[in-house]
């Protein structure tokens, strides 16, 4: 039997270990200021950093050729708070998602379809296509984005007073509540959205009228600021309009689901309307025509199972 180990001797008796330096609180805890965010943390926010903030980041040598240069100092004194403010009145429009019930599994499902769908047509499109196919596709794919905003336009109050007509009557005040902001986001919208050329239409007949003298210049870029800010409020809400479907999900927690699978149709037969069938034998014509709306559809209804068996949202009273 081995004899146990002799205790330390001397004055290097190992103490208790320090903590990792992970483990200590941060200087702010102990009422020191926190680190400002990185000029990447402001732009990722809804709120981007004033002109002031901005320039206080450049480095001093940085404004030498910057400012040697008028037209990319103007652009930069005069366009970033166009656009900035034309970003945040977007994001006051339309602010994220405010879906009273979200579902992890079910976002999950659609990431996954979006990705098989998207794998499935390159397939398609390597395997039978031809460069017209290509093309094509690229222009149902601007042609998507351009006509979802007016197809939401169209579609939502339809489906809108299909939910009315479903629902009890102790729960359509508090949808009618959830109408408001969205007729005012659609206000906002489509205002700017019709403003823009028209505003555009009407500086170029204004810097007509100008003089052509040098001194004039600036007054001909003024003009142009108020349809580029409209331009820019489109541009920046557009994604989140489409996302929130002009802030009607608070109308009631199923009509995003019930929207997408009523879209994804609608988009089905403009493409057939428009392309004509997909490349390749019938059998795989047919897959790829019917198995995109197909699947959006089985995961919206999957979604409408998901709130009612889960968390008790129903479409009717019974």
């Amino acid at each position: 039997m081995a004899p146990p180990p002799y205790p330390p001797q001397g004055p290097y008796v190992p103490g208790p270990r320090a903590p990792h330096p992970a483990a200590y609180p941060p200087p702010h805890a102990y009422g020191y200021p926190a680190p400002p965010p990185s000029l990447s943390a402001r732009f990722r926010e809804d709120d981007w950093p004033t002109l002031r903030e901005l320039a206080g980041r450049v480095h001093g040598c940085l404004w030498v050729p910057l400012l040697l240069c008028v037209w990319p100092a103007l652009l930069l004194f005069a366009g970033y708070p166009l656009v900035r403010s034309a970003r945040t009145q977007a994001r006051r429009v339309f602010p994220a998602d405010q879906r009273t019930v979200t579902d992890p599994s079910v976002a999950r499902a659609q990431k996954t379809r979006a990705w098989a769908a998207a794998l499935a047509s390159f397939v398609i499109l390597a395997a039978y296509g031809s460069g017209e196919d290509w093309d094509q596709a690229w222009q149902q794919f601007t042609m998507r984005l351009a006509f979802t905003p007016w197809l939401l336009l169209l579609s939502t109050p339809l489906v809108v007073l299909v939910l009315f007509r479903l629902a009890p009557a102790h729960a359509r005040p508090g949808m009618r509540r959830g109408v408001r902001p969205a007729v005012r986001s659609v206000l906002w919208y489509f205002g700017a959205f019709t403003a823009t050329p028209l505003l555009a239409w009407a500086s170029v007949l204004l810097g007509r009228q100008l003089p052509a003298e040098p001194v004039w210049m600036p007054v001909g870029f003024l003009l142009m600021l108020p349809p580029v800010w409209t331009a820019m409020f489109v541009a920046f809400s557009s994604g989140r309009a489409v996302r929130s479907a002009f802030n009607t999900t608070l109308v009631h927690p199923t009509l995003p689901a019930l929207l997408t699978g009523v879209l994804v149709w609608e988009f089905a037969a403009i493409n057939l309307a428009v392309g004509g069938l997909p490349p390749g034998p019938p059998p795989v014509q047919l897959a790829a025509l019917l198995g995109g709306p197909a699947s959006v559809t089985a995961v919206a209804w999957w979604e409408v199972a998901r709130l009612r068996s889960r968390y008790g949202v129903r479409l009717r009273s019974s």
